[in-house]
């Protein structure tokens, strides 16, 4: 078998760093999660260690680098995504194809005029109902958006985004998401929509502590 990959040189390192494509990047990815991820009560994967609140700029690279591809010929004028854990790889992703990258805000800032898409996501982590917001001139019927979140579980971020994005007239290429908890709905969701779905790592589920990746014997 062939392996092609590309050689990403990281500035300040004496080494370069490799970046593969495909299946690489993809078990890159489930590598860190089964390294450094914690499987909480309640089925909850905190991987805040280079997602949620650090940030590893070089696995956000290879994932951005893997949506590119993945959405390559789909015609992408805009990334759009949810603050604030959906921005990191999302920007990556949206410098890879070289379109902007929009993120729903949570609360609307005073500084934001009242030409805005609304929509209501409820978070099961969190146990509240949040409205995210995008500024309506950043979104229209010309637009062919490609939604990105990092996590899909029962998919009620996405959901929020898919409204803004039919509000606004867009054309949704597809939705990404960096993990995907298959086992809590809203993959099923986003496919029963008819919208091309990628995930990195599905995860099939947390038996006995422990991460389980779909496929995996």
């Amino acid at each position: 078998m062939r392996i092609s990959f590309t050689l990403v040189a990281i500035r300040g390192r004496r080494n370069p760093f490799f970046v593969f494509k495909g299946a690489y990047r993809v078990k890159l990815l489930e590598d860190r999660i089964k390294k450094d991820g914690q499987v909480l009560p309640g089925d909850v994967l905190k991987i805040n260690s280079f997602l949620n609140h650090q940030v590893d700029p070089e696995l956000m690279m290879a994932i951005g680098d893997e949506f590119a591809r993945l959405f390559k010929d789909a015609g992408i004028t805009k990334v759009l995504t949810c603050e604030a854990s959906g921005i990191a790889p999302s920007v990556m992703a949206a410098y890879k194809l070289g379109v902007p990258m929009v993120f729903a805000r949570k609360k609307k800032p005073s500084t934001l005029n009242d030409a805005i898409y609304w929509a209501d996501v409820f978070s099961y982590t969190k146990k509240v109902n949040n409205k995210i917001c995008v500024e309506k001139k950043f979104l229209s019927k010309d637009d062919t958006v490609l939604i990105l979140d990092d996590f899909v579980a029962h998919g009620e971020a996405v959901k929020g985004m898919v409204q803004i994005a039919q509000d606004a007239g867009c054309k949704i290429a597809g939705v990404g998401a960096v993990v995907a908890k298959t086992f809590q709905g809203g993959s099923d969701w986003i496919n029963e929509q008819g919208l091309h779905f990628e995930a990195l790592a599905n995860i099939d589920s947390f038996k006995d502590g422990q991460v389980h990746f779909l496929g995996e014997d």
